[in-house]
């Protein structure tokens, strides 16, 4: 189940933006149905175990989709974020979503995970869980 504050962090949205949340939403929790949800850092986030595993955000010109082991899912179509394990995907429209391609990406996000609950434990070393 969707948490109410993700809800309303779609709603929040411009139309565009918001048809674009609501449907990442949708089909992020659909296959993650087990995970928990929350805002996390001003963001929409799902954790597997308590470990981050994708979330989205809306930017100046797109809506972020964050993968934080993404890098390692072998997708051509996301993108490196940061100096961890992280992959994105932008998107300006709703009509731009692939939804064959999200849903395998989310399950990869399931079975494919790297370690970030416990990066500052660990100072910043990232080990693979899955």
């Amino acid at each position: 189940m969707i948490h109410p504050d993700i809800i309303d962090y779609n709603n929040q949205q411009m139309k565009s933006d918001q048809d674009i949340c609501t449907l990442l939403s949708s089909i992020i929790d659909g296959e993650l149905h087990d995970a928990e949800n929350k805002i996390w850092h001003r963001h929409p986030v799902w954790f597997l175990e308590g470990n981050p595993v994708v979330g989205y955000s809306k930017l100046k010109d797109s809506v972020r989709l964050l993968f934080w082991s993404g890098q390692s899912f072998d997708e051509k179509d996301l993108k490196t974020e940061g100096t961890f394990k992280a992959a994105e995907k932008r998107y300006a429209s709703k009509e731009e979503i692939n939804e064959v391609d999200l849903l395998r990406w989310v399950k990869k996000s399931r079975a494919i995970q790297w370690d970030y609950k416990n990066i500052v434990k660990r100072k910043g070393e990232l080990i693979r869980l899955k």
